[in-house]
């Protein structure tokens, strides 16, 4: 016969006490409890061979020297976030500065916001790293924890115990204006599936930097096959432009694979920019013009940022790293367009 395993819950109603108390006593938690219960709980944990979790006793006591990575599993990713491509190098760089500082990394994605702070408590982490949340409240979220967290390109005040790591959204945007303005370029088409945060950054970026050009928004929608019949429904409209600017690289390359199963030659019909330079920016054909943010540097200032906002109790703060203009084989000359 299968050994029913022990809850604290039955230690709790055979000694007559709550499972709160139980609980402090198996963590170690026992300044408010007398010396009687003490060892009156210890007793029968001992007699009924109650084996808590290890792990969990120490994470109670102890520093967990674990850092957590809560990712948005935002619908556009249609549940593979993981598997984006700017997402998995935000996550394989972090992965890398977590060790090399001597943590563990904990990750967990997530379409709840209210799961974060159960999530941190439940380990007892040393601080977390937030992705794609934009606009949520932070204060609350901060109020509802003792840890420190970063943010990456969070749109909030700043507050205390939080780091927000952006990036210069609109001199990205610029640069691609310039750049295109620059070629020749100027009626440019820029897509994404929103108007707000980071994107609408990028985009004001584009229409200041294109100067005498111009810049049409398009919102496209964000699921693939919903994606697809919206451009062959606009196919002849997309085909107006000269140059098109797609707020990150997993829409540029997808709109140019559907432009290129079209007939469309990408540069000489169009030129095409996108942004992050994802690894795959270099493996497509022709290579995509990109506005290249340093993963690398963003994930080293999330992991010091948190030591120094544990242990030194700094305020929060708001970081911007630079972004660069990527030049490859995507985008050409206006006159190419004319030939």
């Amino acid at each position: 016969m299968e050994n029913k395993r022990t809850r604290i819950i039955d230690i709790a109603e055979e000694l007559g006490l709550s499972t709160a108390t139980v609980s402090n006593v198996i963590h170690g938690k026992t300044k408010k409890i007398s010396d009687e219960t003490v060892r009156r709980v210890q007793e029968l944990l001992e007699k009924k061979q109650y084996i808590p979790s290890m792990a969990g006793i120490l994470l109670a006591q102890n520093d967990s020297r674990i850092i957590g990575v809560v990712v948005n599993d935002h619908e556009k990713y249609e549940g593979r976030v993981l598997e984006d491509t700017f997402i998995s190098s935000c996550i394989n760089e972090l992965s890398q500065e977590i060790e090399r500082a001597g943590y563990f990394m904990m990750v967990k994605t997530t379409k709840k916001w209210s799961e974060i702070s159960r999530f941190a408590s439940m380990w007892n982490m040393q601080g977390l790293v937030l992705i794609g949340f934009c606009e949520q409240d932070y204060k609350k979220l901060r109020d509802s924890m003792h840890i420190p967290f970063v943010v990456y390109d969070g749109y909030f005040q700043e507050q205390p115990r939080i780091c927000n790591l952006t990036i210069d959204n609109y001199g990205g945007g610029y640069q691609v204006g310039v750049y295109f303005s620059k070629l020749g370029h100027q009626k440019v088409l820029c897509i994404s599936d929103n108007g707000i945060c980071v994107d609408l950054e990028r985009y004001q970026g584009l229409c200041a930097g294109l100067g005498a050009g111009k810049a049409d928004l398009m919102m496209i929608p964000m699921r693939k096959e919903k994606r697809r019949v919206f451009y062959e429904n606009n196919l002849e409209k997309i085909k107006s432009y000269t140059a098109i600017f797609a707020l990150s690289d997993y829409y540029a390359m997808d709109l140019m694979k559907f432009l290129q199963e079209r007939g469309v030659r990408i540069p000489e019909d169009i030129s095409v920019a996108g942004f992050d330079d994802t690894p795959f920016c270099e493996l497509i054909y022709p290579a995509l013009t990109t506005v290249r943010q340093d993963q690398n540097k963003r994930a080293e200032l999330a992991v010091s940022m948190l030591e120094k906002l544990r242990e030194e109790g700094i305020e929060g703060m708001t970081l911007t790293l630079p972004v660069t203009l990527v030049e490859r084989q995507s985008t050409g000359n206006r006159q190419l367009n004319l030939e």
